[in-house]
């Protein structure tokens, strides 16, 4: 049902052809959610924000999508972290359509858990290394020089820890392999692209559905881990790397989509044509285009218009 507007909502301003729109589609707690809005476009009114339009998507009854003439994306967000937090959300210019390419983190992300943490539990330095994985993620340690620092704590680790890793502790994200299943048969390519490890980003982009997977390799020698890598390191420039080179292959027009929750994500979320932060920390929140802090992955399936009718279950 669309939402019911008082007459301050329902106006729309004659603009220009031309005219750059600043979309912003967002999930929050339907209770009092006109009163909320009614709020959030006075504070854009004074903070010179004028809106275009607002009310609920025909496709996706839950999603609010506000329009405005042009506008300043911060103030934007403040407005909306202000008067609809905790929500779901997404920002873009002009239009915003089902993408062509989707290249996601793994850790945190399409998983709960981070799997080097997990793992370390095996080899009794779980907190030890957590509290490295944590301050990388916020952005305080530089990445390359974290990872080689967690690796080479799991020298003489069993390999087969890792298969008991991930038979008894790592799980996808809610609604994972309905995001991935669903954008597949809108025809997006689906990457999956980690600093973690192959020995677990393989099992688990097969299990979700992803295409490709791009990530580090544990160097293992007589059924133990060596304390080392083997191949170069997986980083933020690699996942930068990746899209860039992904999108390259769309051609003129492609759209992009970019999903992660660390510091190490940041530039491929400012890559694609929407960025958004899954839970994420606060740096990597910041440089996103929305994020998803309210519900499961399926709410990008919605922020992106797509019914629950058009849902692929993975």
């Amino acid at each position: 049902m669309p939402l019911a507007v008082g007459p301050a909502m329902s106006a729309s301003l004659d603009l220009e052809d031309g005219s750059d729109m600043l979309i912003a589609r967002l999930i929050a707690e339907p209770d009092g959610l006109e009163t909320r809005l009614d709020a959030a476009i006075a504070a854009l009114s004074e903070k010179g924000l004028p809106i275009a339009s607002a009310g609920m998507l025909d496709a996706c009854s839950e999603v609010l999508e506000i329009a405005l003439p042009g506008g300043d994306t911060e103030k934007l967000r403040d407005v909306i972290d202000t008067h609809f937090a905790p929500c779901d959300l997404l920002l873009a210019r002009d239009t915003i359509a089902v993408p062509h390419l989707f290249v996601s983190d793994m850790d945190s992300t399409m998983i709960g858990q981070e799997c080097i943490d997990e793992l370390a539990d095996y080899a009794g330095l779980k907190p030890k290394i957590a509290a490295i994985t944590e301050r990388a993620m916020l952005g305080e340690l530089d990445f390359p020089s974290a990872l080689k620092e967690r690796v080479g704590l799991l020298e003489g680790l069993e390999e087969e820890a890792i298969t008991r890793c991930l038979t008894e502790r790592i799980r996808p994200e809610p609604g994972a392999a309905t995001l991935v299943a669903t954008l597949r048969a809108h025809g997006c390519r689906t990457i999956l692209v980690t600093g973690g490890f192959h020995h677990f980003a393989d099992p688990v982009a097969d299990h979700i559905g992803f295409e490709r997977v791009v990530g580090n390799r544990l160097a293992v020698a007589n059924g133990v881990l060596t304390g080392a890598l083997a191949g170069p390191i997986s980083d933020a420039t690699t996942k930068a790397a990746t899209l860039r080179e992904e999108a390259a292959e769309l051609g003129e027009g492609g759209r992009t989509l970019a999903m992660g929750d660390g510091a190490n994500d940041i530039p491929m979320l400012q890559g694609a044509d929407y960025g958004i932060a899954y839970r994420a920390k606060p740096k990597a929140r910041a440089a996103a285009d929305g994020w998803i802090e309210r519900g499961d992955l399926t709410a990008v399936l919605s922020l992106l218009g797509i019914p629950r009718s058009a849902w692929v279950a993975g």
